[in-house]
């Protein structure tokens, strides 16, 4: 089972950035798998932000933030990141990573994680 642990979160001001981490446990790849971004703000629905498949590379964004997040990757630390420019109040939720078979499910392998908690202030 793939193990994920998100870092990174944290206070910025609106148009501020963040980087966001998200590593797999000791032991596990992500080989084999399309690993995802998801946000959840208190009384609102889980959604994917950000997808990439680890094989190809091919990465995929939502609408809401298409042009100020970006993906990027480290092999060799199993590393996932997400970069987030020109961030919104809006943007603000508890951020989660998962691993999924394809870009786009919303069923991760495993559990969610506690997830890392971006706020965007005014």
């Amino acid at each position: 089972e793939v193990q994920l642990v998100e870092s990174g979160g944290g206070l910025v001001q609106a148009g501020g950035s963040l980087t966001l981490s998200c590593a797999a446990s000791p032991g596990f790849t992500f080989d084999g798998y399309s690993i995802a971004w998801f946000r959840q703000a208190p009384g609102k629905e889980r959604d994917g932000v950000a997808c990439i498949s680890w094989l190809t590379g091919r990465q995929f964004y939502s609408d809401a933030v298409k042009g100020r997040f970006s993906l990027s990757t480290d092999n060799a630390n199993t590393t996932l990141y997400l970069r987030m420019n020109s961030l919104k109040p809006e943007d603000t939720a508890t951020y989660y990573c998962a691993a999924v078979v394809v870009c786009g499910s919303q069923y991760p392998f495993g559990s969610w994680g506690q997830g890392t908690q971006v706020t965007v202030a005014s």
